[in-house]
C-alpha cells in the first residue's frame, strides 16, 4: 500500500474506529462446527492458535481469549488509537494469552508463524488490491495444515446499486473537513436526490431500496460503508478464483442456510442443479444473483483439503454436534405432543411447521434448555421419552429433523457443549468475563454490551449492571434484592410505580425482589448465566 493511503487509511480509522464488538458468525466455535458439518476436523479453539486482521480495540477477539485460556490469540490494526484501547481492556480483564499490535497487514510473513484460525472482518472490501491480495497471502502462508481462515466482504451484484449512492454520497460529502460534516452533507446529497429523481429512473428505484439502509444505519456504519476512502466489492467467483490462486479452496459460508439451493423452492432449484453440474461456487453465484446479495462471509481451507468437502450432510456428523435453538408456538399456547401440525416460530424469524410428536418433543427440550446446547443423542433420548415410541424409530426421525432445521438455519450448532444456565439458581452466577467488568470496560453508558456464550454482543439494562458484579455464585436472590434497594436509597438507581417514584420500604423491597426475578430470568436468556 502506498504511503500516503496507508497514513489516509490510518487517519481515517484513528478518527472515526470500527465498532469493536463481538461478531458471532467469526466465532472460533462456530469455524470449527461449520467445518465439521462440511466433513473436515477443525483444530479445537480451546487450544487453538488465532489471528485477526484488523482487529481494532479486540472487541472480537479478548472474548474469545477469555473463554479459552488455553488458546493463544494475536490481533494487528493499522490504527494506533484502538490498538491502545484494546491493550488497556486486556490489562483490565488480567488476560495474559492475548496481544494486539498496531501493524500494517501488508507487513505480516512467515516470522509470525501459522494459526489454526484466521479472522478477517470488515476489512477486505475496504482495503485497496494489494492488501486485500496480503490478506490472501496471509490466509493461506499462515495458516495451520487443518486450519480455517474467514474473510468477510461486500459482494457484487447487490453492491452494483450501493455504489450509485456512494458516489452521490463522496461528491457532496467527501471535501469535507470533519467525519460529522461528510456525513451530514451526505446525508443531504441524498436527500436532494430523494426528492428531484424521476419515479420512473434507475435511481429512483435505487434510492428507495437503500434509503432505509441510510435512515435505519447508525452514524458510524454510514461512514465505514459509504464514505471510507476504499470499497472495493467482488463477485463471489472472482473472490473464490482470487483464493484458488493462493492456495486456497473454499469451504463455505458463515451462514450456511445461503449455501442450499433446496432453501430457495423448486423454481429455483432444479433448472440451477442442472446448470450448475455439481459446482458449489457457480450454484452460490447463481444465487447471490437472484437474491442481489451484498454482503459475504467466506470460509476458506488449505487446496489439499477440497477433495474431503462433502455438501451433502452426513447423518453421523449431525449426530455428533451440539444443538441450541427456540421455539415458541404461532398462538402462544404450549407445544403439545398430539399428532397435529403446530406451526412455530424459531431462531431468526424463521417459520417452521412440527407435525410428528418426536419434532414437537425436540422442540420442548430446546426451548427450555435455551440457551444451552444439548446433543442429538439427548434429543432422540429425550423425543423416545417424552412420546413413548420405540427409541430406534424415534432416531431417524430426530436426525432427519435436526438435518433439515440446520439446512433451513434454524438451529445453532457446536461441536462441543454450550453450558449456559438452563435455569436460575438459588445463588447465581454469570460469566466470569462479564462480572469482572470485561464487557463493560469495551463500551459504557445507557446501551452497554457483553459478550454471551455464543460470542453475542448482547445489551445490558441498566438494572442488570447493577447486578452484574454481584452475580458471583455467592448472593442469594433476597441479597440482590437488598442490594438494588440500597442503589434506589443512594439514589443511584429509580424504581416507578404508578408515575411515582416508590420510596416506602415495604412497597421498595418487594418491587426489587420483583425486578431481581426478571433481570435474571432475562440474563439467563442472554447466556450470559453460568450452568
Amino acid at each position: 500500500m502506498p504511503d500516503s493511503l496507508t497514513s489516509t487509511l490510518t487517519s481515517y480509522y484513528d478518527t472515526v474506529p470500527y465498532d469493536s464488538h463481538p461478531f458471532p458468525q467469526s466465532a472460533m466455535e462456530h469455524l470449527e462446527a461449520l467445518a465439521y458439518l462440511f466433513g473436515l476436523d477443525a483444530p479445537p479453539p480451546a487450544t487453538a492458535r488465532v489471528l485477526e486482521l484488523g482487529c481494532a480495540a479486540g472487541g472480537n477477539l479478548i472474548p474469545f481469549a477469555a473463554r479459552h485460556p488455553e488458546a493463544s490469540a494475536l490481533g494487528v490494526d493499522l490504527s494506533p488509537v484502538q490498538v491502545s484501547q484494546g491493550v488497556a481492556a486486556i490489562a483490565h480483564a488480567g488476560l495474559s494469552n492475548v496481544e494486539l499490535k498496531a501493524f500494517n497487514i501488508a507487513d505480516i510473513d512467515a516470522s509470525f508463524g501459522q494459526f489454526d484460525y484466521i479472522v478477517c472482518h470488515g476489512v477486505y472490501s475496504w482495503v485497496p488490491g494489494p492488501v486485500q491480495d496480503a490478506i490472501l497471502r496471509i490466509c493461506s502462508e499462515n495458516l495451520a495444515p487443518n486450519g480455517v481462515a474467514y474473510v468477510s466482504y461486500n459482494v457484487y451484484p447487490g453492491w452494483k446499486a450501493r455504489e450509485i449512492v456512494r458516489d452521490a454520497m463522496i461528491l457532496r460529502g467527501g471535501p469535507r473537513d470533519t467525519p460529522d460534516e461528510k456525513l451530514a452533507y451526505a446525508r443531504g446529497m441524498l436527500e436532494f436526490l430523494e426528492q428531484s429523481a424521476r419515479p420512473d429512473s434507475v435511481l429512483k428505484k435505487t434510492l428507495e431500496e437503500t434509503m432505509p439502509i441510510v435512515r435505519g444505519s447508525s452514524g458510524y456504519y454510514l461512514l465505514h460503508e459509504f464514505l471510507e476512502p476504499c470499497n472495493e466489492p467482488c463477485y463471489f467467483k472472482e473472490f473464490a478464483a482470487r483464493a484458488d490462486a493462493r492456495g486456497l479452496a473454499y469451504l463455505c459460508d458463515a451462514e450456511p442456510s445461503t449455501m442450499f439451493v433446496q432453501n430457495y423452492g423448486e423454481k429455483v432449484r432444479d433448472p440451477l442443479l442442472r446448470e450448475c453440474g455439481g459446482s458449489q461456487i457457480m450454484m452460490e453465484q447463481y444465487l447471490d444473483f437472484l437474491v442481489n446479495r451484498t454482503f459475504r462471509q467466506t470460509l476458506l481451507v488449505k487446496q489439499e483439503r477440497a477433495r474431503d468437502i462433502r455438501y451433502r450432510l452426513d447423518p453421523a456428523r449431525i449426530r455428533a454436534l451440539e444443538f441450541a435453538g427456540v421455539f415458541t408456538t404461532e398462538d402462544g399456547g404450549a407445544l403439545t405432543l398430539d399428532a397435529r401440525e403446530q406451526p412455530c416460530n424459531a431462531m431468526r424469524n424463521l417459520k417452521v411447521t412440527l407435525r410428528l410428536p418426536a419434532h414437537k418433543a425436540v422442540a420442548q427440550v430446546l426451548e427450555a434448555r435455551y440457551p444451552a446446547s444439548a446433543s442429538a443423542e439427548a434429543l432422540i433420548d429425550a423425543a423416545a421419552k417424552l412420546t413413548g415410541e420405540p427409541r430406534d424409530a424415534v432416531e431417524r426421525v430426530v436426525l432427519a429433523m435436526l438435518e433439515e432445521l440446520v439446512i433451513l438455519g434454524a438451529l445453532r450448532f457446536r461441536r462441543t457443549p454450550v453450558s449456559a444456565a438452563t435455569e436460575v439458581s438459588g445463588l447465581p452466577q454469570a460469566l466470569a468475563t462479564v462480572r469482572g467488568a470485561l464487557g463493560l470496560a469495551l463500551s459504557a453508558g445507557a446501551n452497554a454490551q457483553a459478550c454471551n456464550q455464543w460470542h453475542e454482543p448482547v445489551g445490558l439494562t441498566l438494572l442488570e449492571r447493577s447486578l452484574l458484579p454481584l452475580l458471583d455464585g455467592a448472593h442469594s436472590h433476597e441479597a440482590l434484592a437488598e442490594h438494588l434497594a440500597g442503589e434506589v436509597r443512594a439514589d443511584r438507581l429509580r424504581f416507578i410505580k404508578d408515575e411515582k417514584p416508590l420510596t416506602e420500604p415495604e412497597a421498595l423491597k418487594e418491587f426489587a425482589q420483583q425486578q431481581v426475578a426478571l433481570a435474571l430470568k432475562d440474563l439467563r436468556r442472554k447466556a450470559l448465566l453460568t450452568a
